[in-house]
Order: C-alpha cells, then sequence, then structure tokens
C-alpha cells in the first residue's frame, strides 16, 4: 500500500527493549509503517538511536537505559524479572501522553505496563512476542529450561511464571491502576493476553502454537531486518577469509549474551576446529566472546555488526545461544545448527530445532567434553539429513513475509 487515504492514516506508537534480535525486526516493522503514510513514533534504547535516525524515525529514547550494562552480564531469570520492573514507572511516565494521542499501540510482551495504559486510554494494544507466551496447556512457558511439552509440568510452569510476575509486577501495577481510578487485577498472565491483540513474531514453520490459548492472537512471522546499516570493509574481510579456501566453516555467537563458561567453551571449540582443519568465524558480539584467543588461519574474531543474512549463507553451519532472531537467521538461510542455550526461550528454540532435524539435542556449555564436542561438530558439518531439513525448511521461511503479514494486520484496525 504505497498512497494510504488521509482517513486511514493512523498515529502509531511502538515500544520495543532489549538488545538486536529485539530491536531490529521493530524498526524494520516502524520503517514499513511509515512507508505505507502511517505517522509514526518509536521508544527505543539509546544505543539503537543512530539508527532510528537512519531510517528516518520520530524516536523516543527510554529513561530507564542501563541495557548495555544489564546485557553484558550473565542474565539470571531473577534480575531479568528485576530489571523489568524497574522500567514500569518510567513506562507509565513516557508511554501515557503518546497512547493518549495515539491511534493505535504496538508493545512487545516485556512492556508490562502497555496493556494497562492503551486500556486507561481506550485505545488498541497490539502485544509482540518473539515465543509461544501465551498461557496455554500444551506449550511451555519458554522462559523455563523445560521445552518439551508435558500434561502435568506445563501447566505447573506457567502456574509459576505466572505466580512469578504477579509477585513482582502486580502490585506496582496496581498502584497505578488506583491512580486512574480503574479496578485493580488478580493475575497479569490473565489481564494482558484479554485485553490486547496478541501476535506472535515467529515464523510458524519455525515455532509453535497452542490449539489451547484462549485470547485473541495470529502468528504473522518473523519480522527480518536485513536493511541496518553496516561497515561494508569489515563485510569484505570476513568473506575474504571464509573464501580462501575450501575448509568447512562454522560460525559461533552468543549474540548479545555472556557466559561464565563462554571463555572455556570457545577454547575448547578453538581446540576442534585445528585438529580437524576446519575454520571458525566468531562474532564476539556486546560480551565481547572470544576476543582473548589469538587469531590465527583458522579463526576469525567478528567485532563488527552485519546482518545475518550476508554471513550465513556463506558458512557451514552455525553455533549459537539460540536467540529467535538468530535461530531464525540461520533457518532462513538453509544451515544446520546447534543451540546451546544459557536462559529464556533460548530453550525453546532449542527443542524445536532439534525437533524439526535441523540440528543435534541440547549441548550444554559447562559439562561437555572435547571428545563430545568433537563429535557433535562433525554431525552438525556433515550429516545429510541436517543438511537436507535445513534446505525444506529455508524454502517454507523464504516463502513468508513477516513484515508485510503483520503491517496488513496492523491497518485492519
Amino acid at each position: 500500500m504505497d498512497h494510504l487515504d488521509i482517513k486511514n492514516k493512523k498515529k502509531i506508537v511502538l515500544v520495543a527493549r532489549g538488545s538486536n534480535g529485539d530491536i531490529f525486526p521493530y524498526l524494520s516493522i516502524a520503517a514499513e509503517l511509515q512507508r505505507r503514510g502511517h505517522c509514526i513514533t518509536i521508544s527505543i534504547p539509546s544505543l539503537f538511536e543512530e539508527d532510528a535516525k537512519k531510517y528516518g524515525l520520530n524516536y523516543l529514547i527510554q529513561s530507564k537505559d542501563d541495557l548495555g550494562n544489564f546485557m553484558s552480564q550473565t542474565v539470571r531469570v531473577k534480575t531479568l524479572l528485576t530489571w523489568i520492573n524497574d522500567v514500569i514507572d518510567d513506562q507509565y511516565f513516557e508511554l501515557m501522553p503518546l497512547v493518549q494521542d495515539c491511534d493505535l499501540l504496538i508493545a512487545t510482551n516485556t512492556e508490562l505496563a502497555a496493556p494497562n495504559i492503551a486500556e486507561y486510554c481506550k485505545k488498541p494494544l497490539i502485544r509482540t512476542a518473539y515465543g509461544p507466551f501465551l498461557p496455554g496447556k500444551k506449550i511451555p512457558p519458554p522462559i523455563f529450561p523445560f521445552p518439551k511439552p508435558n500434561r502435568i509440568i506445563t501447566p505447573l510452569l506457567w502456574k509459576l511464571i505466572n505466580t512469578s510476575i504477579n509477585m513482582i509486577a502486580v502490585k506496582t501495577l496496581n498502584k497505578y491502576r488506583s491512580l486512574y481510578g480503574m479496578r485493580p487485577m488478580k493475575s497479569y498472565a490473565q489481564h494482558a493476553p484479554a485485553h490486547s491483540h496478541n501476535q506472535l513474531l515467529y515464523s510458524p514453520t519455525l515455532g509453535s502454537v497452542d490449539v489451547d490459548w484462549n485470547y485473541s492472537w495470529g502468528i504473522s512471522g518473523y519480522c527480518f531486518n536485513d536493511t541496518f546499516h553496516y561497515e561494508e570493509a569489515a563485510y569484505e574481510k570476513l568473506i575474504k577469509f571464509i573464501k580462501k579456501d575450501e575448509r568447512p566453516t562454522l560460525f559461533f555467537t552468543f549474540g548479545s549474551c555472556s557466559s561464565k563458561k563462554g571463555k572455556r567453551f570457545v577454547e575448547m571449540l578453538q581446540s576442534v576446529v585445528k585438529k580437524n582443519d576446519y575454520k571458525l568465524v566468531i562474532g564476539s558480539g556486546w560480551s565481547k566472546t572470544g576476543v582473548h584467543l589469538e587469531q590465527d588461519e583458522h579463526l576469525y574474531i567478528l567485532r563488527d555488526t552485519i546482518p545475518h543474512s550476508l554471513i550465513f549463507p556463506q558458512c557451514d553451519a552455525i553455533i549459537h545461544h539460540g536467540g529467535c532472531g538468530t535461530t531464525h537467521s540461520v533457518a532462513r538461510a538453509g544451515k544446520p545448527q546447534m543451540i546451546i542455550p544459557l536462559f529464556l526461550d533460548q530453550h525453546y528454540w532449542r527443542y524445536r530445532i532439534h525437533t524439526l532435524g535441523l540440528g543435534p539435542k541440547r549441548t550444554g556449555i559447562g559439562n561437555i567434553s572435547f571428545k563430545k564436542l568433537e563429535k557433535r561438530i562433525n554431525n552438525l558439518l556433515f550429516n545429510p539429513d541436517y543438511k537436507k531439513n535445513a534446505i525444506e525448511i529455508a524454502e517454507k521461511i523464504n516463502r513468508e513475509n513477516g513484515i508485510g503479514t503483520f503491517c496488513d494486520y496492523v491497518e485492519t484496525f
């Protein structure tokens, strides 16, 4: 829709916080909605201000902006939930005036105040998630390292996460509901999806859905962002390393995450590569993974941010932490992948990758031996089933259009 009738033009506010995998899809959505003629304001962490400028977007920098320090640490569930609760006050302060003056609010499910603010302002809310976070009977909440559905354990996990969120957030949220003359809520996990239009921003080919979800929901597909700025010289240097000979190339990254056991793992990974005469690219990410290693003919440390769409097709296999964005990018590139989950939904995506036959089962970062890691890597590189399945899944994902599907949905309001 290149030309939008003036009466259908919407004032839309988008809110997201997190790392590259959280923000880049929202920037691509905001850019497409703006291209379609809508008036867009996006709320983001300061680390992404330059990206917003390059897209020509009207943006608001979030005042609770300790993201870089937060993501550079080893993150535990308790730390994450505490951090989320700390930003609720700022969400009310920053979002309330914007939402009162807009037609539609789009927010990630980590914006805990968003459903209440939209409800008070009587504005529709599209609440997005990068994993199956709607309460159900078949799919466990991805926040727990038990991704396989179980008729007994799954409901217990949902109850546990709901109780945890209620203990941390409901008191603060009800304080504001009282301040604005709204009735208190008992359970955030029930209230938020019931007062939102829930859209799942992951591939229906790669992820799963639960027929027992009882809320308004849809699945748009993953919103890839292949257009952000990168240094071409850095990319050309990387490709020169990958293409210098025919030896298999592995790519490894923890993305924006870190682990106390990461140093031992990358050293072991380098040893496996040297012994078998492979090539290894390490995406150092925010936590500077692998920068202590001495580079040689087998190793390349990538310190720059380059779109996955340019890197992964050039590699033979990818080992990573299991973030939603990285998992989808590898799958779209049609490459085998091995996930080493650290926390949250990474366990879910590890389970899905193994279930779909795209890579081996879970590999623990802390207790894996050199011999077992070597065996897993060789299996990852040369298992013909992984390659065949990866190509088939890639064909399906490349036929999806997450950004277009989601923006079409937005325009139905």
